[in-house]
Order: structure tokens, then C-alpha cells, then sequence
């Protein structure tokens, strides 16, 4: 090493590896504990390290904050309404400011930290609908509104695995266009079904296991 580099810098230096030391070790000890904690629910992170953004250490976070049992949540709205991640809701010109302030305050923050980071890991994959959904919304409604309404999809998406115990099902990027296109033909079915003198009332047909 070439320059001045006296006793006091030597120590400071000292001080600042003989800390790193330490948060290694406690971050080596804390690893191991969160393993054991964890291992009783390694399905369910393995499970959700299908969805796009999601990472393992993510999926840990999920289920250290919302459980891994739905029942207690009657659907995924009210656990969206729990965690906070309801898009619009803190910017609906129709809510008080009063109500936008609590919802901001609903829910754990470290739960809605790991979805945002999850919303912009998946806006960064590739051919999926996750990513697509991002790309939609950010023009419209700028990047952090869009990262939160991503959030709040995977989140929804997280409790129907955990309540079906099945990985994720990609629905690809094309997702919107296919969507769209299947609506615009049941309009022009319904339509024609209105002019023979019927009234029609569309159902979804529940999803098969």
C-alpha cells in the first residue's frame, strides 16, 4: 500500500474488520436459526419460490408475516386489506385524507418492503404476466404505484397457492391481449343471444383442481 497510513489508521481499520467479523457471525447465527424456524414450512417456500420475484428469502418473509394457513383470512381481499397493499386506496380523491393516513399505517411494513421488492424483481423478468402487468401500469401510473399494484397481485397470488398448496401457473406476458380478446367475444355472443329476445348473465365456472 502506497500513502500515508499511520498507527490511528491502522486501528480504525482494525475496529472496522474486527465489526464485519461480528456481522458475519451473527449473520451466520441467525441463518442457521431461520432454518429451524423455517423448516416446518419448507413446502410452502418452495411453493411460493415459483412466483416470478419471489426468492426464497422472500418466501421465508411471506410466511413469517401472514402464516401459512389462509383460513384465517376469509378471501384475499381482506388479506390485502390487512397487509395494506389495497392499490387506490391511498389515492381515491373519494377516501379522506384522514382514512388514507390509516391505511398507510395497516399491515407490517416489513411485509409490504418484501412485496415491493418482490414487484420489482419480477418487472425485471422475462415473458411473464407479472412483468407485463408492471410494464402496463408504469406508463399510466408512473413506477411506484405500479410496483405496489404488482405487489398486491402477488400477494393475492401467495394466498391462493397457500390455500391450494399448488405452485404457481404462469399465465404468460400475452395474458392482457388473450384476456381482452376473449371479453370483446362474449360481448358479440351476448349481444347476439340479446337480439333473439334472451337475457344472459355470465358466470365464471369455478377452476378445477
Amino acid at each position: 500500500m502506497e500513502g500515508r497510513f499511520s498507527a490511528h489508521h491502522g486501528l480504525m481499520v482494525g475496529r472496522i474488520l474486527a465489526h464485519i467479523d461480528y456481522l458475519d457471525e451473527s449473520i451466520a447465527e441467525l441463518s442457521i436459526e431461520i432454518e429451524r424456524v423455517i423448516a416446518p414450512f419448507s413446502e410452502e417456500v418452495e411453493l411460493l419460490d415459483t412466483v416470478p420475484g419471489v426468492d426464497r428469502r422472500t418466501a421465508e418473509v411471506l410466511i413469517a408475516e401472514i402464516g401459512a394457513d389462509m383460513s384465517q383470512f376469509p378471501t384475499h381481499r381482506h388479506l390485502a386489506s390487512w397487509a395494506g397493499m389495497c392499490p387506490g386506496n391511498d389515492h381515491d380523491q373519494q377516501v379522506s385524507v384522514a382514512r388514507a393516513k390509516l391505511a398507510r399505517v395497516k399491515g407490517s411494513k416489513w411485509l409490504r418492503s418484501a412485496l415491493t421488492e418482490a414487484a420489482h424483481a419480477a418487472a425485471r423478468s422475462r415473458g411473464t404476466y407479472l412483468s407485463a402487468h408492471y410494464a402496463r401500469l408504469k406508463g399510466r401510473r408512473g413506477p411506484k404505484k405500479a410496483a405496489v399494484a404488482v405487489g398486491h397481485s402477488i400477494l393475492v397470488i401467495v394466498y391462493h397457492i397457500l390455500q391450494r398448496g399448488e405452485p404457481y401457473q404462469e399465465l404468460g406476458e400475452d395474458y392482457f391481449n388473450r384476456w381482452r380478446s376473449e371479453e370483446a367475444y362474449s360481448k358479440r355472443l351476448v349481444r347476439q343471444l340479446e337480439r333473439l329476445g334472451h337475457r344472459v348473465v355470465l358466470e365464471p365456472l369455478p377452476q378445477s383442481a
